[in-house]
């Protein structure tokens, strides 16, 4: 038999800023344990979470317990600031006539927390965004 999750581990979960998936987990079982400092996490990510589902999630969790919460709009336009300076930062470090796959590979390792934030905002999109966005890139 599975142990229950405690907050504290939830709360861990809640806050992996390089996984959205695991959040997005984070959020449901919390609300599975409706305790007052759930509720009070929950409604933190509802407002700051990066990624607007695991916003939306915790929105949806919140009401579900009968709270009230605003979900902020969707973000749009750039979402961590400075990307695009770190994006051909990370082009600059791989060899001349690297792949896609590599620079990929690369943001993936070097900064996680963007290609989660990215990946999780553009979800099924994420792979044709960053492909032309990367393709874009000067060496400069």
């Amino acid at each position: 038999m599975e142990q229950p999750v405690s907050y504290e581990e939830l709360k861990k979960a809640a806050g992996r800023t390089s996984n959205w998936r695991e959040r997005l987990r984070a959020v449901e079982e919390l609300g599975q344990l409706g305790e007052e400092q759930a509720t009070l996490l929950l409604k933190r990510i509802a407002q700051s979470d990066m990624v607007h589902q695991v916003q939306a999630a915790a929105q949806r969790v919140l009401k579900e317990l009968g709270e009230e919460v605003e979900v902020p709009a969707r973000k749009t336009g750039e979402l961590v600031k400075g990307l695009n300076k770190i994006l051909v930062r990370i082009k600059k470090s791989l060899p001349d006539g690297h792949t896609y796959e590599e620079f990929k590979e690369k943001l993936k390792k070097m900064r996680s927390d963007v290609y989660d934030i990215y990946e999780g905002d553009k979800e099924a999109d994420f792979d044709q965004w960053l492909e032309s966005t990367w393709a874009s890139l000067s060496r400069r």
